[in-house]
């Protein structure tokens, strides 16, 4: 009876096995003690977050909310996971920078907060990744690990996109337009995009993907995951502009007669509730396109796993 139950039990792990969809994304590299990685993420990433305070980057607040990520994802998702939200910050940090008296004069005046973030942007950003990598580090089984993976890619693929977007796109030499009417707005308009912007939100989702790629390795089973990011992080994208052109909360102000993020325009007029619900902001836009972003790299996970796997069996039933 021992016997024969020890083959059942063989037999139903062999098929458990066969069913995974392990075929596009590898499980967190797990060598190394996980309590190592933990020190070295909280080292690391107060380095960073000290460094990032200094230059004005990261307010007080948002210097803590960066240790805290950097800890969770480096020590629970492991190293790939860590460079992956090292590419995001620092690409960020540095594009936040590029020709910022520019910038800063050409549409510092929407934006409800300047470019030195603070703890809801950063929880808004990298929150969900923070989460899922947390799970990640605590769930044994296989699919869901992978599930969990993918959808840490889609929501910081969706970070890195939208950022790269606002700080590259306000540059356009072009007005940018309303998603939902395609009317042109001013710059910095939330809702508003342009050719240049929607080029650098490719980008950034896209290098995001190969990023994680390199950190895992070249290796064949890897070759849809920039793909991955990219159609993710731009889904995610284009639902922050939505969001921003219709529920955001905006408000105009009556002296410098424009549309601002801001409840009191920088002039110090106190700003006129122009639409949008009033307390979804920016940062809250922003956590709910990462939802939408990480969603989406979750179903076309699973859709290309199953594809996949369908393949194969056809493989094997013509043989």
């Amino acid at each position: 009876m021992s016997i024969l139950r020890r083959n059942s039990l063989d037999i139903q792990s062999n098929r458990a096995t066969s069913l995974s969809p392990s075929l596009l994304l590898p499980l967190p590299h797990r060598s190394g003690s996980r309590r190592w990685r933990l020190v070295f993420g909280l080292v690391l990433s107060s380095g960073i977050g000290l460094l990032a305070y200094r230059r004005h980057s990261l307010s007080k607040g948002g210097a803590a909310g960066a240790i805290v990520t950097g800890t969770t994802i480096f020590g629970m998702g492991g190293w790939s996971w860590g460079l992956a939200l090292i590419y995001f910050f620092t690409s960020s940090t540095l594009l936040s920078h590029f020709r910022e008296k520019e910038k800063a004069a050409t549409a510092a005046d929407k934006f409800s907060k300047g470019s030195r973030r603070d703890l809801a942007q950063v929880a808004a950003n990298g929150g969900l990744a923070s989460l899922f990598a947390a799970f990640s580090g605590v769930i044994t089984a296989k699919p869901l690990q992978e599930t969990l993976q993918a959808g840490f890619v889609g929501a910081l693929a969706t970070a890195t996109a939208d950022t790269w977007a606002t700080e590259v796109g306000v540059l356009s030499p072009h007005r940018p337009r309303l998603l939902t009417t395609l009317q042109p707005v001013a710059p910095g308009t939330s809702g508003g995009i342009t050719p240049l912007g929607s080029t650098a939100s490719a980008l950034g989702a896209l290098t995001l993907g190969l990023i994680f790629r390199a950190s895992k390795g070249f290796h064949k089973p890897l070759t849809t995951l920039p793909l991955l990011a990219l159609l993710s992080g731009m889904a995610g994208s284009l639902f922050d502009s939505l969001l921003g052109a219709t529920l955001q909360a905006m408000y105009f102000c009556p002296t410098c007669q424009c549309e601002t993020e801001r409840r009191t325009h920088t002039c110090g007029t106190t700003t006129q509730p122009l639409r949008g619900l009033s307390w979804c902001n920016n940062d809250v836009v922003n956590f709910f396109a990462t939802f939408a972003g990480s969603f989406m790299a979750i179903v076309l996970y699973w859709l290309l796993a199953c594809f996949s796997l369908l393949k194969k069996k056809r493989v094997s039933d013509s043989r």
